[in-house]
């Protein structure tokens, strides 16, 4: 099942950061975030105040050359990926699914930048597109897929 996108105006770095704060603080344990967006669009902005809301106090790093960046001292353990430098065959070899089936790892909020480079996805997710606009600003859109009900998340009105 897929929900219509939600779109979210994101004014600057601090407005996306809040969204990221309202998704950690909403999230579920086994909840999956699928990234996307250009260069610079604020994907790490995003899991830093998703990693906030947890209520993690490690510096939230994008894990561009360590691929995967784990924080289990929240609220929820927080997995995050980064896809960028790997090819889908990588990918595959990394194994993405034991985080969000939480299969050798406890289940947690998992967060994947650059996840078009996914070659499967998970049953249920989240899918956040974050795209610049004219303005400046950007935008997030918002759409769940599967189970996921982006109904029982707390999402800011943020512009």
């Amino acid at each position: 099942m897929v929900i219509e996108p939600q779109a979210i105006r994101l004014s600057d770095a601090d407005a996306t950061r809040s969204l990221g704060r309202a998704l950690g603080q909403s999230l579920q344990a086994g909840s999956v975030i699928l990234l996307e967006g250009d260069l610079g669009a604020g994907k790490t902005t995003l899991v830093q105040g998703i990693g906030e809301g947890l209520g993690i106090l490690d510096a939230i790093v994008s894990p561009t050359f360590t691929l995967v960046n784990e924080y289990p001292e929240g609220r929820l353990p927080l997995y995050h990926l980064d896809l960028y430098r790997l090819s889908a065959a990588e990918v595959d070899s990394l194994h993405p699914e034991t985080f969000w089936e939480g299969v050798e790892v406890p289940l947690g909020i998992v967060a994947i930048e650059w996840s078009e480079r996914l070659p499967y996805k998970p049953p249920s997710y989240l899918h956040l597109a974050l795209a610049y606009r004219e303005d400046g600003s950007r935008q997030a859109n918002i759409t769940s897929f599967g189970e996921f009900n982006l109904n029982l998340l707390t999402l800011p009105t943020i512009s």
